[in-house]
């Protein structure tokens, strides 16, 4: 898979994903419903490298209360959000905000215990009630991907 595009509402931000994520979450946390106006958020997690900017300038919002320490990227026109970084080096992209939305559905289900309560899940999909043991749940590629850059950013900081 190479070159899924993306954008905001207005088309000022533009974007493309070089690689498929490692793992899709539909996250359900209050965060999320409240950032969406929604009552969940479908992110693909990949690596930053792998985003391309094709446009724009995305505007950025950084959380750093209640021990979040995540910077949300959007559209400064017309206020898409299109990815948030959680974690060094990796992007969590709004599936949302692809061109072609259904081309990544969720893995799993995350921070269920705030989901609505009118929404009802699919048995396919893994569903938890806050985070899970990533070593469980992705499978071995892109956990080798995941080691990757965690590597690189070690190396990167050891100097």
């Amino acid at each position: 898979m190479t070159n899924i595009q993306g954008g905001c509402a207005c088309g000022a931000v533009r974007f493309a994903l070089r690689a498929a994520p490692m793992v899709v979450h539909a996250c359900h946390c209050t965060d999320c419903q409240r950032l969406t106006g929604s009552a969940f958020v479908i992110n693909a997690w990949i690596e930053k490298d792998q985003v391309d900017l094709l446009s724009g300038v995305p505007a950025l919002f950084k959380f750093t209360d209640k021990g979040r320490n995540n910077t949300v990227h959007f559209c400064g026109q017309c206020g898409t959000y299109v990815w948030t970084e959680y974690r060094p080096g990796f992007c969590f992209v709004r599936v949302g905000a692809l061109d072609d939305p259904a081309a990544f559905a969720p893995d799993v289900h995350i921070f269920t215990r705030s989901k609505q309560p009118w929404l009802q899940l699919s048995d396919g999909v893994p569903v938890f009630a806050a985070y899970y043991d990533r070593d469980l749940v992705w499978p071995a590629a892109s956990l080798a991907r995941f080691a990757a850059v965690e590597a690189d950013l070690q190396r990167s900081i050891a100097g």
